[in-house]
């Protein structure tokens, strides 16, 4: 479960990279209910908000060729340390570390198997100010065609705990921080048959079948209809407008 402890490794912050920056939050803001609040200083970059406070971020492409896509950002204690790990274990550094004014430091990769993902150093800025309540991030999902390479990659540059699970013919693999307890598990790797490598961010909501409808109405599109796992909740993953994939849960009580 996501909690803003934020150890180590875990999801800290969430933003989206978007070719259309009004029609991005218009359909977010329509889908989930969130506000919406531009940075002092960030340009476009401004942070969606949920009952005030800051749930996921959104920003203009800035990288040429990019594709508008969710990008999680887990936390370091060291953002040199992590690149230099992210780089032995054989991952590519887009952008080296950096500071973003007395808020922290960031830095984006990209996995052996063409993932991206990014981490984040605080300084005055923790992270995100709520998680898996409705309206926020609750889950993540790396879905990538080599489940143990993968597994090797993120343990080798974060040292997460992981545990394989049975789920039909599949293997589901749990990951939790190094210094968690079970309770504390964040994501999970999911073997790809096909497609890219990615990162899939789930969110928290009320009512599956009516955030499907609603992201249906704003132009979305579904690309895994709404499922029940028992003991996990009702979930389905979506496309927006723009093509970026992410998830919606009901999760259960």
């Amino acid at each position: 479960m996501l909690t803003t402890a934020f150890l180590p490794g875990t999801p800290a912050w969430i933003d989206y990279g978007s070719p259309d920056v009004p029609a991005t939050v218009a359909f977010y803001t329509g889908l989930f209910g969130w506000g919406h609040q531009t940075m002092p200083g960030g340009g476009d970059y401004g942070a969606f908000q949920h009952d005030g406070k800051t749930v996921a971020a959104v920003g203009s492409l800035t990288e040429a060729g990019a594709r508008p896509a969710w990008i999680l950002y887990f936390r370091s204690t060291d953002a040199d340390a992590t690149t230099k790990a992210v780089e032995q274990a054989g991952g590519t550094v887009r952008m080296p570390p950096g500071e973003v004014g007395p808020e922290g430091r960031i830095a984006q990769y990209t996995d052996p198997a063409g993932a991206q993902f990014a981490i984040w150093e605080p300084g005055r800025l923790t992270g995100l100010e709520l998680v898996t309540e409705p309206g926020s991030l609750c889950w993540a999902e790396l879905y990538t065609p080599d489940a143990t390479a993968g597994r090797g990659f993120y343990q080798s540059v974060f040292d997460w705990q992981a545990e394989d699970m049975a789920m039909g013919e599949l293997t589901y693999t749990v990951l939790t921080p190094a210094t968690g307890a079970e309770i504390d598990s964040m994501a999970g790797i999911v073997p790809l048959a096909s497609g890219r490598a990615h990162w899939l961010p789930y969110f928290e909501v009320p009512d599956c079948d009516a955030a499907v409808g609603r992201a249906q109405e704003l132009g979305g599109a579904v690309l895994e209809p709404a499922q029940t796992v028992q003991g996990v909740g009702r979930f389905a993953t979506l496309a927006d407008p723009h093509g970026a994939r992410f998830a919606v849960m009901a999760s259960s009580s």
